[in-house]
């Protein structure tokens, strides 16, 4: 039998780094922003209620073009109600405008011109942007690659309280990126994303509560943020409740639970949970497989979200270095 921490190592050692786009997401249960509004953006105050209005209101007709009015994004006039804020100086709209140029959203990809913006809107606090400028330093995309300064926008990001700069954060903590090792940071930053609701934080977590790396053992704790990932749809977080559920640790042991977060998580696609799912198959009567299979059914058969070109991008996932 696989174990939970090749398998939760397997997880982790791909160290995923995560760029967050802060725009509400389509029904998936994934961490967001605030929407990005006048009365959320930097340099307006209750004092100031005229100071980029211009700025602002350019943004939100671009916003709503882009995500909000059309089922496909409307790009062809939406930029340049976005390019007209970001050169105003707003933020929100220069991190906008970095991710289209990041990532070639209506718009052919330059890096150069997303460092840019994300530069821009990064001087102003712009947590988000703090995070995605963390990614272009650390793989050298329209900037020299300096890993110590991507160590910093992340760390930047994290302590306004971003959750993929957390997650970016923890992750160089934990392999030594731009900084020494050190784990109890680590365990620090990767439980700040987890109770923000980033699966890859939690099922990191779960790693740690299982072998006992950063934190004591505990395997109620292990369960607990494996269940929360694999809720999230996370692959290898749903094998991984499964073993816990098919062990008894940490939870009751539960063949039929074993059997269907096995099910769920090759339906992911983590085609190492077939064999696991096989066996476990075997513990379980007719009738017991018979009310897991419809539960699977029913499962099937819920509205699934969908990322089509009209939905907000939530992040994107880069590969450590």
């Amino acid at each position: 039998m696989v174990s939970l921490f090749r398998l939760l190592t397997r997880l982790f050692v791909s160290a995923l780094l995560l760029a967050q786009f802060s725009v509400p997401s389509s029904a998936r249960a994934r961490p967001v922003a605030q929407s990005p509004y006048l009365s959320h953006l930097p340099g307006v105050t209750r004092s100031q209620p005229d100071a980029l209005a211009d700025a602002a209101a350019d943004y939100k007709q671009a916003y709503s073009l882009l995500y909000e009015s059309h089922s496909t994004p409307d790009y062809r006039n939406a930029l340049p109600l976005l390019e007209s804020s970001a050169a105003q100086g707003l933020a929100s709209a220069q991190f906008l405008l970095g991710y289209l140029y990041e990532h070639g959203r209506g718009i052919s990809v330059d890096f150069a011109k997303a460092a840019e913006n994300y530069q821009a809107a990064a001087q102003q606090g712009h947590a988000g942007a703090l995070n995605n400028l963390g990614g272009l330093y650390q793989y050298g995309r329209g900037i020299t690659r300096d890993i110590p300064r991507a160590f910093e926008c992340y760390r930047a990001s994290a302590q306004h309280g971003n959750a993929m700069g957390q997650y970016n954060l923890a992750t160089f903590y934990r392999l030594g990126y731009g900084t020494a090792p050190d784990m109890g940071q680590a365990v620090k930053w990767f439980r700040a994303a987890a109770e923000q609701g980033l699966a890859a934080a939690q099922a990191n977590m779960a790693l740690f509560y299982f072998s006992g790396e950063g934190v004591p053992v505990d395997y109620g704790e292990a369960a607990r943020w494996a269940r929360l990932a694999a809720e999230q749809g996370l692959p290898h977080a749903a094998t991984n409740y499964a073993y816990l559920c098919e062990q008894g640790k940490g939870v009751p042991r539960d063949y039929v639970a074993a059997y269907l977060w096995y099910s769920r998580a090759v339906a992911a696609g983590d085609k190492g949970a077939m064999g696991p799912l096989k066996t476990v198959a075997h513990h379980l009567t007719r009738t017991q497989k018979d009310q897991a299979n419809s539960q699977l059914a029913a499962d099937a058969k819920r509205p699934q979200p969908t990322d089509s070109g009209g939905t907000s991008p939530d992040v994107s996932l880069l590969v450590s270095p």
